[in-house]
Protein backbone atom coordinates (compact mmCIF):
# COMPACT_ATOMS: atom_id res chain seq x y z
CA UNK A 1 0.00 0.00 0.00
CA UNK A 2 1.17 3.73 -1.19
CA UNK A 3 2.33 5.77 1.99
CA UNK A 4 -0.68 7.86 1.55
CA UNK A 5 -2.91 5.46 1.67
CA UNK A 6 -1.24 4.13 4.76
CA UNK A 7 -1.40 7.27 6.64
CA UNK A 8 -5.32 7.48 5.52
CA UNK A 9 -5.94 4.22 6.80
CA UNK A 10 -3.99 5.28 10.46
CA UNK A 11 -5.85 8.22 10.38
CA UNK A 12 -9.45 6.31 10.04
CA UNK A 13 -8.35 3.84 12.79
CA UNK A 14 -7.92 6.40 14.96
CA UNK A 15 -10.76 8.33 14.32
CA UNK A 16 -12.54 4.76 14.69
CA UNK A 17 -11.00 4.55 18.17
CA UNK A 18 -11.89 7.21 19.57
CA UNK A 19 -15.57 6.58 18.23
CA UNK A 20 -15.90 4.41 20.83
CA UNK A 21 -16.21 6.70 23.35
CA UNK A 22 -16.92 9.75 22.06
CA UNK A 23 -19.40 11.08 18.77
CA UNK A 24 -18.17 11.79 15.93
CA UNK A 25 -19.34 15.63 16.46
CA UNK A 26 -17.31 16.08 19.99
CA UNK A 27 -14.01 14.23 18.40
CA UNK A 28 -11.54 16.91 17.21
CA UNK A 29 -8.64 16.97 14.75
CA UNK A 30 -6.45 17.14 17.68
CA UNK A 31 -7.70 13.83 19.03
CA UNK A 32 -7.42 12.71 15.65
CA UNK A 33 -3.94 13.12 15.12
CA UNK A 34 -2.99 12.46 18.76
CA UNK A 35 -4.55 9.01 18.65
CA UNK A 36 -2.36 8.60 14.79
CA UNK A 37 0.24 9.77 16.42
CA UNK A 38 0.93 12.03 13.53
CA UNK A 39 1.04 15.67 12.71
CA UNK A 40 -2.10 18.39 11.78
CA UNK A 41 -0.15 19.09 8.59
CA UNK A 42 0.06 15.44 7.44
CA UNK A 43 -3.67 15.05 8.46
CA UNK A 44 -4.35 18.27 6.71
CA UNK A 45 -2.62 17.14 3.74
CA UNK A 46 -4.93 14.28 3.20
CA UNK A 47 -8.58 15.65 4.41
CA UNK A 48 -10.12 18.40 4.77
CA UNK A 49 -11.99 17.47 7.89
CA UNK A 50 -12.74 14.47 10.16
CA UNK A 51 -16.00 14.51 8.01
CA UNK A 52 -13.89 13.98 4.49
CA UNK A 53 -11.79 11.68 6.37
CA UNK A 54 -14.94 9.54 7.66
CA UNK A 55 -16.76 10.10 4.11
CA UNK A 56 -12.91 8.88 2.26
CA UNK A 57 -13.22 5.65 4.55
CA UNK A 58 -17.50 4.75 3.66
CA UNK A 59 -16.00 5.69 0.07
CA UNK A 60 -13.72 2.12 -0.01
CA UNK A 61 -16.10 -0.13 1.51
CA UNK A 62 -18.56 1.81 -1.38
CA UNK A 63 -15.47 0.53 -3.86
CA UNK A 64 -15.83 -3.04 -2.37
CA UNK A 65 -19.53 -3.35 -1.95
CA UNK A 66 -22.29 -1.00 -3.63
CA UNK A 67 -20.62 0.21 -6.54
CA UNK A 68 -19.81 -3.11 -8.14
CA UNK A 69 -23.74 -3.52 -8.35
CA UNK A 70 -24.20 -3.98 -12.14
CA UNK A 71 -20.94 -5.26 -12.56
CA UNK A 72 -19.70 -7.51 -10.36
CA UNK A 73 -22.77 -7.63 -7.93
CA UNK A 74 -26.28 -8.05 -8.08
CA UNK A 75 -28.44 -5.43 -6.64
CA UNK A 76 -29.07 -7.64 -3.87
CA UNK A 77 -25.24 -8.63 -3.56
CA UNK A 78 -24.12 -5.32 -3.88
CA UNK A 79 -26.32 -4.06 -1.10
CA UNK A 80 -25.83 -7.36 1.09
CA UNK A 81 -21.47 -6.46 1.38
CA UNK A 82 -22.46 -3.32 2.35
CA UNK A 83 -24.79 -4.01 4.85
CA UNK A 84 -22.43 -6.65 6.24
CA UNK A 85 -19.70 -4.10 6.04
CA UNK A 86 -21.87 -1.82 8.32
CA UNK A 87 -22.74 -4.51 10.69
CA UNK A 88 -18.72 -5.17 11.24
CA UNK A 89 -17.89 -1.76 11.13
CA UNK A 90 -21.33 -0.63 13.74
CA UNK A 91 -19.74 1.55 15.96
CA UNK A 92 -18.37 3.76 13.67
CA UNK A 93 -21.47 3.38 11.29
CA UNK A 94 -23.10 3.91 14.34
CA UNK A 95 -21.47 6.96 15.36
CA UNK A 96 -21.09 8.81 11.82
CA UNK A 97 -24.43 8.17 10.92
CA UNK A 98 -25.39 10.16 14.25
CA UNK A 99 -23.79 13.25 13.17
CA UNK A 100 -25.79 16.26 12.03
CA UNK A 101 -23.22 18.40 10.59
CA UNK A 102 -23.85 19.52 7.19
CA UNK A 103 -20.94 17.25 5.71
CA UNK A 104 -22.24 14.44 7.50
CA UNK A 105 -22.07 10.89 6.73
CA UNK A 106 -25.50 10.67 6.12
CA UNK A 107 -26.01 13.42 3.45
CA UNK A 108 -22.77 12.13 1.84
CA UNK A 109 -24.19 8.36 1.70
CA UNK A 110 -27.60 9.99 0.11
CA UNK A 111 -25.45 11.57 -2.56
CA UNK A 112 -23.52 8.63 -3.34
CA UNK A 113 -26.27 6.51 -3.79
CA UNK A 114 -28.50 8.89 -5.64
CA UNK A 115 -25.06 9.72 -7.83
CA UNK A 116 -24.51 5.77 -8.44
CA UNK A 117 -28.38 4.76 -9.22
CA UNK A 118 -28.66 7.84 -11.53
CA UNK A 119 -25.37 7.03 -13.59
CA UNK A 120 -26.18 3.11 -13.47
CA UNK A 121 -29.91 3.80 -15.01
CA UNK A 122 -28.53 5.87 -17.40
CA UNK A 123 -25.20 4.50 -19.10
CA UNK A 124 -27.68 1.11 -18.96
CA UNK A 125 -30.76 2.98 -20.82
CA UNK A 126 -28.67 5.30 -22.81
CA UNK A 127 -31.01 8.13 -21.80
CA UNK A 128 -31.51 10.27 -19.18
CA UNK A 129 -33.58 9.64 -15.95
CA UNK A 130 -37.43 10.67 -16.69
CA UNK A 131 -38.62 13.23 -14.44
CA UNK A 132 -40.87 10.55 -12.83
CA UNK A 133 -37.83 8.02 -11.98
CA UNK A 134 -36.20 10.77 -11.04
CA UNK A 135 -38.30 11.65 -8.28
CA UNK A 136 -38.91 8.16 -7.36
CA UNK A 137 -35.11 7.70 -7.35
CA UNK A 138 -34.81 10.65 -4.88
CA UNK A 139 -37.78 9.43 -2.56
CA UNK A 140 -36.29 5.98 -2.41
CA UNK A 141 -32.71 7.14 -1.89
CA UNK A 142 -34.04 9.12 1.14
CA UNK A 143 -35.83 6.70 2.32
CA UNK A 144 -33.66 4.07 2.10
CA UNK A 145 -31.20 6.13 4.13
CA UNK A 146 -32.97 7.35 7.15
CA UNK A 147 -33.50 3.08 7.33
CA UNK A 148 -29.85 2.43 7.50
CA UNK A 149 -29.14 5.01 9.95
CA UNK A 150 -32.20 3.85 12.19
CA UNK A 151 -31.17 0.15 11.63
CA UNK A 152 -27.58 0.95 12.38
CA UNK A 153 -28.44 3.56 15.47
CA UNK A 154 -30.58 0.83 17.24
CA UNK A 155 -28.31 -2.19 17.38
CA UNK A 156 -28.62 -3.44 13.36
CA UNK A 157 -30.72 -6.52 15.33
CA UNK A 158 -32.07 -7.66 11.72
CA UNK A 159 -29.49 -9.24 10.01
CA UNK A 160 -28.08 -7.93 6.38
CA UNK A 161 -30.47 -10.29 4.53
CA UNK A 162 -33.45 -8.83 6.42
CA UNK A 163 -32.79 -5.27 5.87
CA UNK A 164 -31.73 -5.41 2.20
CA UNK A 165 -34.92 -7.81 1.46
CA UNK A 166 -36.75 -5.08 2.85
CA UNK A 167 -35.36 -2.18 0.86
CA UNK A 168 -35.36 -3.77 -2.00
CA UNK A 169 -39.23 -4.66 -1.48
CA UNK A 170 -39.51 -0.95 -0.64
CA UNK A 171 -38.79 0.38 -3.90
CA UNK A 172 -41.24 1.75 -6.10
CA UNK A 173 -42.71 -0.92 -8.59
CA UNK A 174 -41.74 1.62 -11.32
CA UNK A 175 -38.77 1.91 -10.31
CA UNK A 176 -37.47 -1.36 -9.39
CA UNK A 177 -38.56 -2.39 -13.05
CA UNK A 178 -36.10 0.27 -13.69
CA UNK A 179 -33.49 -1.13 -12.15
CA UNK A 180 -34.87 -5.21 -13.19
CA UNK A 181 -33.96 -3.89 -16.46
CA UNK A 182 -30.25 -2.54 -15.26
CA UNK A 183 -29.61 -5.51 -13.73
CA UNK A 184 -26.39 -7.66 -14.77
CA UNK A 185 -26.78 -9.46 -17.66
Amino acid sequence: MAEKETMKYRLAEAVKALMETESLDKITVRDIVTAAQTTRQSFYRHFQDKYDLVNWYFERLAEKSFKLMGVQYTLREGLLKKFEFIRQEKTFFSQAFRSQDYNSLMRYDYQCILDFYTEWIERKTRRPLTPQIQFLLEMYCEGSMQMTVKWVTQGAKESPETIVDLLIDAQPEKLRAVLRDTELE
